[in-house]
Order: structure tokens, then C-alpha cells, then sequence
């Protein structure tokens, strides 16, 4: 990590530096730069790289670095004829495909330097296997044919430990390896319903499968989630209602409740789905990322359904890196088909070196103690977050605590200005995620989501958690406050108030 630091600290001391030089003006030697800022050689080659990315130095082999000619400012055209363009053929589409990515950039957009990072989707750098997924891409990286094109469902051997992780009703023949899960998500969608058609999607649910609905120009129809995840007789009448032939779902660990889909609800959602005609995409993307007390988890919809109704859908992304962007399609059916032709139509293929560190990443035994490592600090950080809410905002209502993901969702009093909650927040040095992206129709009520994976560590997390209560002071509606020092209820715990 000292590395990385260094390489962006030197970068920034250059590209002051710069005005000194006239354009074509020479840098000083490597050795010289070297010698100046007491820095490894490999850190001054990445610094002088960044630059040269950037426009600033031109580097010439054997002759050094130089600063680059004074770019000629851009002449700006005019672009307002894009505005007729764009919204010209949206009188004739059943359902405009304007696209509002607000909610996925929360979650992906980096706060400015010294917020608190309660809003990001992903773990810390901290907690992501650097070293091994380092070594695994360089083991890659010397595999004979690394270089070379793969197949364009993916590499066998990856296709069968996806399937694997599936169940035992699973072949790799019936597993695509995707771009990660957004892209599977994204192929699923586009093949399981034409535009203008009606999808069921959890409610609350994922801003990203929202928003690729609508870029597909899908309709979603919200179906509510409680405590043991979508409610099956709402299901069935949104099936009646719209004739849609697709749901989504996240049976695991739901996004953003935490939800699991009960054991009793399992059967019933396929039942459902298959009396429907239905497709159930099954959206699996925390699986890896269950807590130390999360006990034994339930299988994949997909590893109980023989009759290809369900179309899986998992990632190695969220339990490793945002940038190890490897995924799977798994199917069965004259399905497997079209997700096969609309992949390959998208994407060609996924890197092959890619793939390769993926394997060489999953198969060693660094993977499984990360996985040991990810579990134990994911509990800790969630009673962590857990505990500091209960002292510092008792007012926010907590209904339910997972025992795995790494986020919480909590309802905000009744009459509460949602956006001006999170205003607050990034005034006070917190960034948040607002709960309106994740509703595809009018909330029911207020709702902030507040992640504890991206975080520096339990300290950063009560200081995230002190400077919330100094937001909340700001924002808040005066309501009825849970008593202080009240119980939260356990992991898993349903609801107050919950049949």
C-alpha cells in the first residue's frame, strides 16, 4: 500500500514541478528523481506513466522524460441538435429508455477526501485478497495460451467450478462466464423479455437492475419484500396483473434489506413462477460474503429447479474486487441459447488473462483464507455499525440485522426529508446512500443504506456514525425515538411488529 501512495505522491510533487520546465524542456534524470524523493525506481517509472497518461510528459526510451507541447484548447461545437436525436423516437416506444444511473453512482462514485465511506457497494482495500489476486495474475499471466482467445462461453475449467458452487444439478455446460454480474444481469434482461414488457422486481431492490431495465426499456412492476424475502401471494397476483414473463430476485442477503428468502417460500416462488410461465432471474451476488454467524446457507434457487426456470446468475466480484470483473450465466433450456447468442453479440468474450487469474485466484489456498478472514470481519464491522447506531441514533428504525452482505438498511421517521438527510451527511463528512433509487415506484417511507464494508475499520466506523448523529441533528423531523438503550433485535431477527 506504501507503494501505491508513493507513486501518487510523486505524480502530484511532478505535476507541480512542470510550469518549470518550458514544453519540450527536459525532466530531471530517473536516477535523479530517484536520488530527490528517496524513491524506488519502479515508483518514478509509474509516476513518469501516470503523466505521460495524462498528456503532461512525453517519456523517450533512452533519452528521458519531457513535458509535452501545450495541447490546443478543444473547439466546442454546438450539441444541442442531440436533444431532438435522443427523444425523437420516444413518442413511438412503449416505455421510454431514458436511463437514471443516479442511484448505481452513489454507490461507485469516490467521496472527496475525508468523508467517511458509508455508501459504496464494495469491500476496502484492506479487506480485498490484494496480494493473492496479484500473485494469481501473474501465474496467469505465464499459462500457456494466457494471451490467447478463449472460448466465447468461457474457460471449462471455470465453467465448472462456477457450476459447482451452483450445486450438483448443475453442469459447466450450462454455465456462461460473464463480465461480472451487472453485464449477466444485463444479458438476462435483454433476453428473457422484449421492450415495453413488464419485469417483477423486489421492492425495495438494486438500483443497477432498475436502471438496466429501463435502458432495455423494460417495465418494472415492484413486489414487496418482508423478513423472509418476496411475498409470495403478491407474486402470484402481480403474475395475474401484468402477464409478465420474468422476475428478478436476490434470495440471498437481499440488496438492500438483507432479506433471505424463507424455506417455506422457496417452493412457492418456483411453483409460482413455473404456473406463470416465468423466468426467475436469480441475482446470487453476496454469497461469499456470509458472516461468522451466519450458520449453513440455503442452496441456490437454481440447484432446485429441474425444469430451467430459473436463470442463476453469481459473481466473484463483491467478495474480491471491484476490477476482478468475472461473472456467470448459468441455464438450462432452448433459454441457454439465446443468453449464449445476445453474450457473445455484447461482449465476444471475457480477457482470457482475466480468466485465468480468476482461476488461478479460486484455486489457491489464499482464497479460502480470505473468504475465513472476510467472514470474521464482516460480523465484526456489522456490530460494530450495529452497536454505534443503537447508542448515537436510536430514533432510526433498524428492522432487521443480516448475517451476511455488508450493508444495513434503516427507515427514517415518518415525515423525513430523505434527501436532505444525505445533504447533511456529506456536510458533516459522511457520505450515505439514499433509499428512493431503490424502489422502482412511490416508498413507503424515508430510507438511508449505510455500508460498513468500505470502511477503514471498526474506528472509522463509530466516527462515521458520530458525524451521522451531527447530520441527523440538522435534518431530522422530531418523532417518537426508540428509547435509549433499547435492544436491536438479533441477526436475522424479523421486524417489529412481523407475522
Amino acid at each position: 500500500m506504501y507503494e501505491r501512495s508513493s507513486v501518487s505522491e510523486l505524480a502530484d510533487s511532478l505535476r507541480q514541478e512542470l510550469d518549470r520546465y518550458s514544453p519540450g524542456g527536459k525532466l530531471p534524470s530517473s536516477r535523479a528523481l530517484v536520488d530527490r524523493y528517496r524513491v524506488s525506481p519502479v515508483t518514478v517509472s509509474r509516476a513518469l506513466a501516470r503523466l505521460a497518461a495524462e498528456g503532461l510528459v512525453v517519456t523517450r526510451p533512452g533519452a528521458g522524460a519531457f513535458r509535452a507541447a501545450r495541447a490546443a484548447a478543444p473547439q466546442r461545437g454546438d450539441t444541442r441538435w442531440q436533444e431532438v436525436a435522443l427523444s425523437a423516437d420516444a413518442a413511438t416506444e412503449l416505455v421510454p429508455r431514458a436511463v437514471d444511473a443516479s442511484g448505481v453512482l452513489i454507490t461507485l462514485a469516490a467521496p472527496p477526501p475525508g468523508v467517511i465511506e458509508f455508501n459504496s457497494g464494495y469491500l476496502h482495500h484492506s479487506l480485498q485478497p490484494e496480494h493473492a489476486m496479484a500473485a494469481a495474475l501473474a501465474r496467469a499471466g505465464r499459462r500457456p495460451g494466457a494471451w490467447g482467445r478463449p472460448p466465447s462461453e468461457g474457460l471449462p475449467e471455470l465453467r465448472e467450478w462456477f457450476a459447482r458452487g451452483i450445486g450438483d444439478t448443475v453442469t459447466a455446460a450450462e454455465v456462461l462466464i460473464t463480465a461480472g454480474g451487472q453485464s449477466a444481469l444485463t444479458t438476462a434482461l435483454r433476453a428473457l423479455a422484449p421492450p415495453g414488457a413488464p419485469v417483477l422486481v423486489e421492492s425495495p431492490t438494486y438500483p443497477g437492475m432498475l436502471a438496466i431495465a429501463r435502458a432495455a426499456g423494460l417495465r418494472p412492476v415492484p413486489v414487496p419484500v418482508d423478513h423472509d424475502g418476496v411475498r409470495p401471494e403478491l407474486l402470484a397476483a402481480a403474475f395475474r396483473a401484468t402477464g409478465s414473463r420474468v422476475f428478478v430476485c436476490q434470495p440471498l442477503f437481499q440488496n438492500p434489506t438483507g432479506a433471505v428468502l424463507s424455506p417455506a417460500r422457496r417452493p412457492e416462488v418456483l411453483r409460482i413462477a413455473r404456473e406463470a410461465g416465468a423466468f426467475v432471474v436469480e441475482d446470487d451476488f453476496v454469497r461469499r460474503l456470509a458472516h461468522d454467524d451466519a450458520g449453513p446457507l440455503p442452496r441456490p434457487l437454481a440447484a432446485d429447479d429441474p425444469d430451467g426456470a430459473v436463470v442463476h446468475v453469481g459473481s466473484l466480484t463483491k467478495a474480491s474486487s471491484p476490477s476482478l470483473r468475472v461473472g456467470a450465466l448459468a441455464a438450462r433450456g432452448p433459454v441457454l441459447e439465446r443468453l449464449r447468442a445476445i453474450h457473445v453479440v455484447d461482449t465476444f468474450f471475457v480477457p482470457r488473462p482475466l480468466q485465468e487469474a480468476a482461476l488461478e485466484l479460486v484455486g489457491s489456498a489464499a482464497w479460502t483464507r480470505h473468504l475465513r478472514s472476510v467472514s470474521t470481519a464482516l460480523k465484526v464491522r456489522r456490530d460494530t455499525l450495529t452497536a454505534a447506531l443503537r447508542t448515537e441514533l436510536p430514533e432510526l428504525d433498524l428492522p432487521y440485522i443480516p448475517s451476511g452482505g455488508y450493508h444495513l438498511w434503516l427507515r427514517l421517521p415518518d415525515g423525513t426529508d430523505e434527501q436532505a438527510v444525505v445533504s447533511a451527511a456529506l456536510r458533516a463528512g459522511v457520505a450515505v446512500a439514499p433509499g428512493r433509487p431503490y424502489f422502482s415506484a412511490e416508498p413507503p417511507a424515508a430510507h438511508l443504506r449505510l455500508s460498513f464494508a468500505a470502511v477503514a475499520g471498526p474506528a472509522e466506523i463509530g466516527e462515521g456514525v458520530s458525524r451521522l448523529r451531527t447530520a441527523c441533528d440538522e435534518a431530522l423531523v422530531p418523532a417518537g425515538p426508540r428509547p435509549p438503550g433499547a435492544p436491536l433485535p438479533p441477526p436475522g431477527a424479523p421486524p417489529r411488529g412481523a407475522s
